[in-house]
């Protein structure tokens, strides 16, 4: 099940890297055609769809590698046991509202799909297809986050803490500022 899940969460930021390439890729056919004097009608609309892909596909890939925000000024000082219990009820908190952002987006998605609403810009298509990186990423962040509450349920560590020690291990403080 591990390798499934992490397959799933890197696949899914991989993805998230392939369409902030093609909102580069787009950005630049669009200057060009604009130089050349050609229409570039429905980019923007594609660059807006990738931007919400590359971020909401982004989610959980993001958390487990640890490149989320979080405030550890508090939970750090606190002796190993109680830290436990605070990455419990942090996490319980955290699938809590995941898991009703998730629960909502595919409802929304869901209604988008049922009433047939298209796109109102050059591109017409079924908002569900743009819309459907929202309920992947949302889908698999509370995935990401139960995954991480149940392992620290386990008395594991959880891995965005792992991450986090393998990069200060190495000397990089990059992340944390």
């Amino acid at each position: 099940m591990r390798k499934a899940l992490d397959f799933l969460y890197d696949a899914a930021g991989y993805l998230a890297a392939f369409f902030v390439l093609g909102i580069f890729v787009l950005m630049i056919a669009q200057t060009v055609l604009r130089e050349t004097g050609m229409k570039s009608g429905g980019m923007d609309d594609l660059v807006a769809w990738f931007c919400a892909a590359s971020a909401f596909l982004a989610f959980a890939h993001t958390f487990r590698y640890g490149d989320f925000v979080r405030v550890t000024l508090g939970i750090d000082k606190l002796p190993a046991r109680a830290r436990h219990w605070q990455e419990v009820a942090s996490l319980a908190i955290a699938s809590a509202f995941t898991g009703y952002l998730a629960f909502w987006a595919v409802k929304y998605v869901y209604e988008s799909w049922k009433y047939h609403e298209m796109s109102t810009g050059l591109l017409v298509v079924p908002m569900w297809i743009p819309q459907m990186s929202f309920v992947v990423g949302a889908t698999l962040l509370f995935v990401a986050v139960l995954d991480q509450l149940i392992v620290v349920l386990r008395g594991g560590k959880p891995i965005y803490v792992v991450k986090m020690e393998e990069r200060h291990a190495r000397g990089d403080y990059s992340e944390d500022m």
